[in-house]
């Protein structure tokens, strides 16, 4: 039996959170129901079906893995992925795929698709995602994917169906749209990349990184290098309005022992249950 890479799952209203991250090792999660995943920092087998992905960084613990991913996808006749980047990384990660193709002598066909802070990027009718700047060593992104949906407009809504139905077949606009934030994606980020992305807060399922737990640690040389540490989540335990909070990206100065024994010391209730944390 093939071993593949760790995942861990969490199932919540209908969304399944998989993947691992651990710092300076490896980062990756997908969606499924959303079709789309975040960071290619390893590729575990089952993910290959996952066509959509939006990558934070380009450290190599959240992107080694895309030659991998796109040749996998390749070899198996899938259609070539389409895989978003922080602009200035489309013509570097252009050139490793050409020299990894070299190597292997074989095509690794994909779309790679330029993101910048502010841009929203349709997935469906359904869903769009926005694109929130970060604070990292790099030039790094947030990613927040929305539900969309119409409500009728407040000026129609005493009006009976054939009244409704009439004035939509006049071309008249009868409902606004309405977006829910559903799973937002920090990346690797000092908190002011929390910050500024109000809708992080907001969203059913937040996915961040807590890299340091530790006392010892020293908040204003972990934000300098782009970090968070667990007193910020605790200083702003007030803003989370999320169902789930998802912690990751520990440091591997901890084993699993010590970061449960930091956090639950300080955090005893765990944002009211809310609160997980991606061990091994």
């Amino acid at each position: 039996m093939l071993e593949d890479l760790p995942v861990k799952t969490l199932v919540h209203q209908g969304l399944t959170i998989e993947g691992f991250s651990r710092a300076a090792v490896q980062t990756y999660w997908r969606v499924p129901e959303l079709k789309l995943g975040f960071d290619l920092g390893a590729q575990p087998w089952a993910f290959m079906g996952t066509s959509t992905w939006f990558v934070s960084h380009t450290h190599i613990d959240h992107i080694h893995a895309l030659p991998v991913y796109v040749a996998r996808r390749r070899m198996m006749k899938m259609d070539p992925p389409t895989i978003y980047l922080p602009e200035g990384a489309i013509d570097p990660v252009r050139n490793i795929l050409r020299q990894v193709s070299r190597l292997d002598r074989g095509r690794l066909p994909c779309n790679l698709i330029a993101a910048k802070p502010g841009d929203e990027i349709e997935l469906s009718r359904e869903s769009v995602v926005t694109v929130a700047a970060t604070k990292h060593t790099v030039p790094s992104l947030g990613y927040v994917v929305w539900e969309r949906r119409k409500k009728l407009k407040a000026e129609y809504q005493d009006l009976a169906g054939e009244q409704i139905r009439d004035l939509r077949l006049s071309g008249v606009e009868i409902a606004d749209e309405v977006r829910i934030p559903q799973v937002a994606y920090l990346g690797d980020s000092a908190p002011e990349g929390l910050d500024a992305t109000p809708a992080m807060y907001e969203a059913r399922v937040l996915i961040l990184e807590m890299t340091f737990v530790a006392p010892g640690h020293r908040k204003e040389k972990i934000h300098k290098f782009g970090h968070t540490h667990l007193d910020d989540i605790l200083e702003r335990r007030e803003r989370f309005a999320n169902e789930v909070v998802i912690a990751s990206h520990f440091s591997t100065r901890y084993h699993s022992k010590q970061i449960q024994h930091h956090v639950r010391r300080r955090l005893p209730d765990m944002l009211d249950g809310r609160l997980h944390l991606w061990l091994g």
